[in-house]
């Protein structure tokens, strides 16, 4: 009872928070303007396509994390891998980051791997999601800076909440104390039940991290994570086209909305709800200062993007939810790794 109730104000506070940057984008819009673009100037053929591009990044996502569980000797079945990483997609619509646990509490439920070790892999993925988001930057930065530099100048509040966040000192005292503290009790907390189940989970915890070591194909493993953030580019570029006052802006500028919009999908909020539409209709104002209506359409943009992909998600999460239990009706486990 105790646990459902965390999750229940965790949902609460943050989509409170989300709820609160959607109004806050989109206050004093005038809906009826911005309801007669969304029904006259797109084109949702390019809109679908970016779904399938998309699901094409889902696929890839499925594949290279079984490549991963394949190094701790276990093969998954890539029906029950798919399944739970899109459950996991449609977790993080609810909590944000609950998808990385329930989809490996999902697998290791079907599959009887250890929930540890998967859970490190799964760090280990986003770990190399944040290194292939970092290199985009790094382009975005050498060949369009003084667009990103404008959105900052622009909007100062985010520079300002960045800079508190890494200038902050309390998690470093944070991180000191805790520290001490272990360090002081250590003789005291080695030979207890739970220091025991700790080092033990620990232990698995970075079998699962270390998995790339033993890949047997790491080339391929490469190629998928470079291709899932591909996919994820073109999913943001492709939907220019969808609109005529985006569709003539360079394939540059795409990457350029598709990395500030990512740095949406990292706040803490459901789906990057609000944070998203923020930092992409502010990107696009600053690309295209001289267009007129230019806010309403930026605001339409970001409206139809996030909403399809968020539908798209909904739609094969709950599909996974009904499907996953189905396809393992008749399924014999495997021995737990």
């Amino acid at each position: 009872m105790k646990k459902k109730l965390v999750h229940i104000i965790k949902f609460l506070i943050f989509f409170s928070i989300s709820s609160f940057l959607f109004w806050w984008t989109y206050k004093g819009q005038n809906f009826s303007e911005l309801l007669t673009t969304l029904k006259t100037q797109v084109n949702y053929y390019w809109i679908l396509l970016s779904l399938f591009f998309g699901l094409l990044s889902h696929i890839s996502r499925t594949i290279r994390w079984n490549l991963l569980i394949e190094s701790l000797g276990k093969k998954p079945r890539t029906v029950n891998t798919f399944l739970a990483v899109m459950i996991g997609y449609f977790a993080n619509l609810f909590l944000p980051r609950m998808g990385e646990i329930s989809r490996c509490g999902l697998i290791s439920k079907y599959e009887d791997i250890s929930f540890s070790k998967l859970v490190g892999t799964v760090v280990l993925e986003r770990v190399l999601d944040i290194i292939m988001l970092l290199i985009f930057l790094l382009i975005a930065l050498s060949t369009q800076f003084s667009i990103i530099a404008d959105f900052f100048t622009q909007n100062p509040r985010v520079s300002e909440n960045l800079s508190n966040v890494f200038a902050s000192s309390y998690t470093l005292y944070f991180i000191i104390s805790v520290s001490l503290i272990i360090w002081i009790l250590r003789k005291k907390f080695r030979d207890t039940i739970v220091f025991k189940k700790i080092d033990a989970t620990l232990k698995n915890f970075a079998d699962g991290f270390r998995a790339i070591k033993k890949l047997e194909n790491k080339w391929a493993f490469v190629w998928h994570t470079v291709f899932i953030w591909i996919m994820y580019y073109l999913m943001t570029y492709i939907c220019f086209f969808s609109f005529g006052f985006t569709s003539n802006l360079p394939a540059i500028a795409g990457l350029t909305v598709f990395v500030m919009g990512s740095f949406g999908m990292v706040a803490p909020v459901q789906g990057g709800i609000g944070a998203w539409h923020f930092m992409v209709i502010g990107t696009l104002l600053v690309y295209l200062p001289e267009v007129a209506n230019i806010e309403t359409m930026s605001k339409s943009f970001a409206l139809v993007v996030h909403g399809a992909q968020t539908g798209m998600i909904l739609i094969l999460g709950a599909l996974s939810i009904i499907a996953l239990p189905i396809a393992n009706r008749k399924y014999t486990k495997p021995a737990k790794a």
